[in-house]
């Protein structure tokens, strides 16, 4: 390998027991939520289903395996380019869900809703949720709606939950990862990032940057019905795919090399991000996954991923290795390699 070195912008975040307050980056999906989960939150309510590093708890009751998830989403503007909050929080839920290899059933919404909210707009969001969750074949089946004084809410804020069921022989986890495994990544990232911030501050493109959030449990059917051996199934929302792929390297404690020149980024937003100064391996997406599985099984699941709708554009980007543990190295389109860190602070705010 050659020559290694650090992205020079990135700094290493306090730990949380430095902090009097709590700062906007510690709900960004980077290293200060990651240390704010790991040395706050995790250690209070320690329990098994936790220690699992999940998008949700998978558990057993009388026989019937289960996964339960929840989610929260405050994104600004709540109507952006191909999608709005209210299917963007159906959508993200059922994603938690899949990554846990659940099929997703039923679902429950919270609605925080700022007092002046216009009627007319909480019908457009109703009206998506249940759009979406009929495409993704599951029910709305109860929820919760609060009201705050103006001022105090900013818009609307929604809260969606679900349960969903899991076959006996999947077994999802980070730490199931093993030297050899390959990584796949089903298109285009950054895409949902980069709408939302072109949305927030009205900028312009030659070609409009949209939305790429999508259900991804039908791509996770297809994909576990080629083989069960899958090992980790993760969806790169807030922090991007560095931040996904570094978490797991950690749970794991093994390496993961990617390379740069298999990562698909549409021209139209890799010049935003120029523009604006993002990477885009930070950028969050809502219509992505990456697989990671045994050599053995790559090629099937990823003929079968490209036959999906969701996945024509599936890539193997990279691999796990007994080098480097716990940390993620990129092979650059030069030949060089650098380290990946995980986001340390706020790149893009609100952007779920």
């Amino acid at each position: 390998m050659q020559e290694t070195t650090t992205i020079s912008n990135l700094s290493c975040p306090l730990p949380i027991s430095d902090y009097k307050q709590i700062l906007l980056g510690h709900g960004s999906g980077g290293t200060l939520s990651h240390n704010l989960i790991q040395s706050l939150i995790r250690p209070v309510f320690n329990n098994s289903f936790l220690d699992m590093l999940h998008d949700g708890a998978v558990f057993d009751i009388n026989g019937a395996r289960l996964a339960f998830t929840t989610d929260s989403y405050v994104v600004r503007p709540i109507f952006f380019p191909n999608s709005d909050i209210g299917e963007l929080a159906v959508n993200g839920t059922i994603n938690d869900l899949a990554m846990c290899g659940a099929k997703p059933l039923f679902l429950s919404a919270g609605l925080i809703i700022e007092e002046g909210f216009e009627i007319l707009s909480l019908e457009r969001i109703l009206q998506s949720m249940q759009k979406a969750a009929l495409e993704a074949g599951v029910q709305i089946v109860t929820g919760d709606t609060k009201v705050v004084e103006k001022g105090k809410g900013d818009g609307i804020y929604i809260n969606v939950s679900g349960i969903g069921s899991v076959e006996p022989d999947v077994e999802i986890a980070p730490k199931r990862c093993r030297e050899g495994d390959v990584i796949i990544l089903n298109g285009r990232i950054a895409e949902h990032g980069i709408a939302i911030m072109s949305a927030r501050e009205g900028f312009e493109f030659e070609s409009e940057i949209v939305s790429d959030t999508a259900p991804l449990n039908s791509l996770v059917e297809t994909i576990l019905n080629i083989s069960k051996h899958v090992h980790v199934l993760r969806d790169p929302t807030r922090g991007g795919i560095a931040s996904a792929l570094n978490e797991i390297a950690e749970d794991c404690n093994l390496g993961i090399l990617i390379d740069e020149n298999k990562i698909l980024i549409s021209e139209s937003v890799k010049g935003a991000c120029e523009i604006l100064g993002f990477d885009p391996l930070y950028v969050a997406n809502e219509g992505k996954l990456l697989v990671i599985l045994p050599e053995h099984v790559s090629e099937p699941v990823l003929t079968a991923m490209r036959n999906h709708p969701l996945g024509k554009e599936s890539q193997i980007i990279g691999q796990v290795t007994s080098e480097n543990a716990g940390k993620v190295i990129m092979k650059t389109s030069i030949g060089t390699h650098r380290i990946v860190d995980m986001l340390s602070g706020e790149q893009l705010p609100r952007i779920c």
